[in-house]
C-alpha cells in the first residue's frame, strides 16, 4: 500500500473526501445537499481515487470524509467516471434540473 499524505495532492484548506470501501454510501440527493454545504464553506473539494491497493490508513484518518461508492470492489479507474457522473447528477438537484429522476 502506498503512502502519500494527502497534503501533496489537495491544499489543506479544502475538503478532503477518500474514495474508499469503509466509506459512508450517499444518495445523488445526499450528494447534492453536500454540494450545497461545501459551496459556501470551504475554498474547494478533492474527491480522492486510491490506486490498486487504494489509501494508507494514515491518508484514511487524515481526511475530512470517507465515501465509498459501492461495497463492490471496483477498478480504480471506473471511480473516475463514477464520481464524474455523480458530480454532475448532483449539480443538476442543487440547480433544479431534469437530469435526476427521484
Amino acid at each position: 500500500m502506498k503512502r502519500g499524505p494527502l497534503s501533496d495532492v489537495a491544499p489543506s484548506d479544502w475538503h478532503r473526501v477518500v474514495l474508499d470501501e469503509r466509506g459512508d454510501e450517499w444518495t445523488s440527493t445526499q450528494l447534492a445537499e453536500r454540494l450545497r454545504v461545501w459551496e459556501r464553506s470551504v475554498p474547494g473539494v478533492a474527491f480522492l481515487v486510491g490506486d490498486a491497493d487504494g489509501h494508507h490508513p494514515e491518508d484514511r484518518a487524515r481526511a475530512h470524509e470517507l465515501w465509498s461508492l459501492s461495497r463492490l470492489t471496483l477498478p480504480h479507474q471506473l471511480c473516475f467516471v463514477i464520481v464524474a457522473e455523480q458530480l454532475y447528477r448532483a449539480t443538476s438537484i442543487v440547480r433544479g434540473e431534469p437530469y435526476h429522476r427521484a
